[in-house]
């Protein structure tokens, strides 16, 4: 077990315990009364020899709304709803997808940025009357929300308006979004689903599609301030918005709000953009990310698809999606979980979208069943585009759409979105109202159809981020294995190993680049001190080391020593709180593991198995993978930059975590190089970066620090 994933590890469990923590729907027909008359007055045929005879679709009786535009564009739709003393604000805009290039991401700060300070509040202030209101407010890209109870709600749009009319755009924010945004790219990063999502959009669509377009750490750092604002005053503008005003409001009073809160907002022309319909690929090919350690593999069939909102097959191919992965009781579903004990779960999408749609099935499977299941998903695939559906298969999944869709009718909030897509996508007006009607009427020549238009087994990207070693050797003998990076990037074998190259060489000129087996034989102790956030708190680490000796106490400021862990030459001390604990098998190993200094000098004398399995790419650079089995048969992988030697990369796997150690900024102490960066990923919802405040070598340790009793 790495070393200061340990220490983190107890760390973070320690932290955790310390911080506090209707539409009516239905009039029976003369059929079914005569039915049920028939068997009330002992007609020879039993009622429990055939199924009941359906009664005819209701006609939808959805709730009334006022709709008005206002003198500067601003399209508002109200829905009264008295039932709570509760009004809503949903602002959204509409206008055409657009390219951000090198400053991809611009957008999503821009628009967490606008409620983070005014020319007249700040963000605390903001914070603070929305608090005292008891109310919501958020913002994004493309819109805004705003709730409160009615007797508040002239305070809420006070606020509201003054956000999105007056953002100032504080500098400090603006720094705060930027680390919150790096963060989450970095959390990403070593997340498969994650991996999965940016390949998919990228190869789907391609990069010069702007949903092929993905945010990275370097796009990122591109984004400077003035790149916010602009984004915010091409775009934010009334005449491509909607406003949706829901709840314990009258559409006067409404009229009377939005026009005094919102009709200052300035009209202006926005850009529009057109860009090129994507293809699907020619013939299908699986897309293959490696991500080391990883237990299973997630898959992602998609391809893109020409299907636009309100399209006459609409309903047709909802149907056809449901059946095939849209709910539990699906036909995937069926066969990968259920029957075959693939995965816990696989869903499928087809999404509509106004530029370019898309197809999409995913799921997570367990590595030795990752080509087994791709072969399932295009069984289904085929079998939806060459057989028939039987009817009653057909009519347990319209059954369960007509409940979703009953069911939906009971919020308001619904009817306030059928009539935003009724108006964006000029849908006929009474399109919801006779929703279910059309759903009846969904028959199995219908979802064939539907299946031979939309679903392209033949044409797809079949994405895969697995562990190439146990995995992609079966994929190619399913079709064509093409190999990406994280970011949808293709890889090219480039760089070839010299003849004679082994882990053992590798390790050698590891040991080398870090000062020489000399220097670390002369070196007797080792002393860090080591400072990471976690939760907002700053945690102080304390590790003191020598050969077969290791100790570790981790404080906080305001509670103290959190966590204290020693080892002595086979005797070991771990506390949490001041309480002892029991020290079982593995947390001796990993603590006798974590008291030899250099355990690379000694991995022959250990009984370490190594193995030289490639070169891979880490942050762009070339890297020796080597793959370390120790004696007790725990397994990582380890990377060496080719460049300068020195170890970069740790992957391990706890309890079937993937845990990723990034070791950076190495620099010289008492002759021998130490990294003073580490992060780790995979033991927290963040990465954990810790920072080196010192490292001291050879300055002498007190016994008494090692002390188990």
């Amino acid at each position: 077990m790495n070393r200061l994933f340990f220490i983190s590890f107890f760390a973070l469990l320690l932290l955790s315990q310390c911080s506090p923590k209707t539409a009516d729907v239905a009039k029976k027909t003369d059929e079914v009364k005569d039915k049920v008359e028939e068997v009330a007055t002992g007609a020879k045929d039993d009622f429990r020899t055939s199924a009941p005879i359906p009664g005819p679709a209701p006609k939808i009786q959805l709730g009334t709304y006022e709709q008005f535009e206002m003198t500067n564009g601003l399209k508002v739709i109200v829905v009264e709803n008295h039932k709570l003393p509760r009004v809503t604000f949903s602002l959204s805009l509409d206008f055409d997808p657009f390219i951000e290039k090198e400053f991809s991401g611009t957008a999503d700060m821009a628009g967490q940025l606008i409620s983070h300070g005014t020319k007249s509040r700040t963000k605390a202030q903001i914070d603070e009357e929305v608090d005292f209101m008891g109310a919501t407010l958020s913002s994004s890209s493309t819109g805004m929300y705003g709730a409160s109870l009615r007797k508040h709600t002239d305070n809420l749009l006070k606020v509201m308006s003054d956000v999105l009319l007056n953002p100032s755009f504080p500098a400090d924010e603006f720094e705060k979004v930027k680390k919150q945004t790096l963060s989450g790219l970095a959390t990403s990063k070593d997340d498969p689903n994650a991996i999965a999502g940016n390949v998919a959009s990228v190869l789907r669509y391609g990069k010069d599609h702007p949903y092929g377009e993905i945010v990275t750490e370097e796009t990122v750092e591109n984004i400077t301030l003035e790149k916010c604002k602009e984004y915010y005053n091409n775009y934010f503008r009334p005449n491509v918005a909607y406003m949706i005003v829901v709840g314990d409001i009258t559409p006067d009073e409404a009229k009377t709000m939005v026009n005094t809160y919102f009709g200052s907002w300035k009209r202006a022309s926005v850009p529009s953009f057109d860009f090129a319909t994507p293809a699907s690929p020619e013939k299908t090919t699986i897309d293959f990310v490696h991500k080391t350690g990883a237990v299973q593999s997630v898959i992602n069939v998609t391809y893109p698809v020409e299907f636009k909102p309100g399209s006459a097959d609409a309903i047709k191919a909802s149907v056809m999606n449901t059946l095939l992965g849209g709910f539990f009781r699906s036909r995937l579903n069926g066969n990968l979980r259920e029957d075959k004990g693939y995965t816990y779960g696989i869903g499928s999408s087809l999404r509509s979208d106004k530029v370019i749609g898309s197809f999409s099935t995913s799921a997570g499977v367990r590595n030795e069943v990752t080509d087994s299941s791709i072969v399932q998903i295009m069984y289904e695939l085929n079998r939806l585009r060459t057989e028939t559906v039987p009817p009653e298969e057909l009519t347990l999944v319209k059954n369960y759409l007509s409940g979703s869709f009953a069911r939906s009718l009971e919020n308001p909030q619904t009817v306030a979105s059928f009539a935003l897509n009724t108006t964006k996508h000029n849908l006929p007006k009474d399109y919801y109202a006779n929703y279910l009607e059309n759903l009846s009427k969904v028959s199995s020549a219908d979802i064939m159809a539907m299946a031979q238009k939309y679903i392209k087994p033949e044409n797809a990207h079949v994405v895969v981020v697995g562990n190439k070693g146990e995995v992609a050797e079966k994929l190619s003998k399913i079709a064509k294995v093409n190999y990406y990076n994280n970011y949808g990037e293709e890889i090219k074998e480039t760089f070839k190993i010299p003849e004679g190259t082994t882990a053992e060489t590798v390790i050698t000129d590891y040991l080398n680049a870090i000062g020489g087996k000399d220097k670390l034989n002369n070196v007797k102790d080792i002393q860090m001190k080591m400072s990471t956030s976690m939760m907002g708190q700053t945690m102080n680490i304390d590790v003191k080391m020598m050969d077969g000796k290791f100790s570790n106490v981790v404080s906080m400021a305001g509670i103290g020593v959190l966590n204290k862990q020693v080892y002595n030459d086979g005797k070991a001390l771990v506390q949490q709180q001041g309480q002892t604990l029991p020290v079982d098998e593995n947390t001796m190993a990993s603590l006798k593991e974590n008291a030899i200094l250099f355990p690379e000098m000694k991995y022959d004398e250990l009984g370490y198995k190594l193995k030289l399995s490639g070169v891979e790419q880490v942050d762009g650079a070339n890297a020796y993978v080597i793959e370390l089995e120790s004696p007790a048969g725990k397994k990582t992988t380890q990377y060496f930059s080719i460049e300068t030697s020195l170890k970069i990369r740790e992957v391990a796997n706890e309890s079937g975590q993937t845990i990723t150690t990034n070791l950076q900024d190495y620099r010289e102490t008492g002759g021998v190089l130490f990294p003073y960066l580490t992060s780790i990923n995979g033991v927290a919802p963040v990465p954990l970066e810790m920072k080196a405040e010192m490292i001291e070598v050879n300055k002498g340790i007190d016994a008494s620090v090692f002390q188990t009793e």
